[in-house]
């Protein structure tokens, strides 16, 4: 009898295991299909009710008038007309500038060094973060992002030798923050990486100042 409960419990557990981390994954995707959904309403309530899927059609028709868009910013006019606009109204917005800065860097066109990976420390822990941008005095503005949701956080400025940038993907680090933390070694060995490289250089640096192949050597003044 108590080898059957046992039995019982660990399926119910096992089974538990399985179907608790779908439900939340699917709970979350239909949440984001919703919010999704919600943004094309405008565009849905101008397809005529007589059209079938209209959800579908107003999906394709966002589409095509990002591709018009980006045919148009890819032309000398377009691209100045869209700077300009930028800078008059866009930048002005409360949060345009860091949600373009995030779009470029998914999409991999960014080459500037804002909301890049890195591993900042807080307290005594080591926290993975995006690096907003560097301030004059040297110190960072860092955005620690909330798991599973990325897009939201909690925003530290940080002095520069408690921030350590990794040389990670992006949509990776991303990955981290929505997988609640799954992979966040990826963070460790990236900065580990960084620190040996470093310091291979230092020592090689110190070799050629030294004028020989081997470490430079500390030198005694003659009595």
């Amino acid at each position: 009898m108590k080898a059957l409960a046992e039995f019982t419990r660990t399926t119910l557990i096992g089974g538990l295991l399985i179907i608790l981390p779908i439900y939340i994954a699917v709970l979350l995707l239909a949440k984001t299909v919703k919010g999704l959904l919600s943004l094309l309403q405008p565009v849905a309530a101008q397809v005529p009710a007589s059209v079938e899927f209209r959800q579908i059609v107003a999906i394709l028709l966002l589409v095509c008038v990002c591709f018009v868009v980006g045919l148009i910013v890819r032309t000398g006019p377009g691209l100045r007309a869209k700077n300009a606009c930028e800078r008059a109204l866009l930048e002005k917005l409360p949060g345009y500038t860091f949600l373009r800065g995030l779009a470029r860097r998914l999409a991999g066109t960014s080459e500037e060094q804002t909301l890049q990976p890195a591993l900042v420390e807080i307290e005594d822990a080591l926290v993975p973060a995006l690096i907003v941008e560097e301030l004059e005095d040297g110190s960072y503005t860092v955005l620690v992002p909330s798991a599973p949701t990325p897009m939201a956080g909690s925003v530290y400025i940080l002095p520069r030798d408690r921030v350590h940038p990794v040389d990670i993907p992006f949509t990776q680090a991303i990955g981290v923050f929505s997988k609640w933390g799954t992979g966040a070694g990826e963070f460790v060995r990236a900065m580990h990486k960084q620190a040996m490289l470093e310091q291979d250089s230092g020592s090689a640096g110190n070799s050629v100042a030294d004028g020989r192949g081997g470490p430079a050597l500390s030198r005694s003044p003659r009595p």
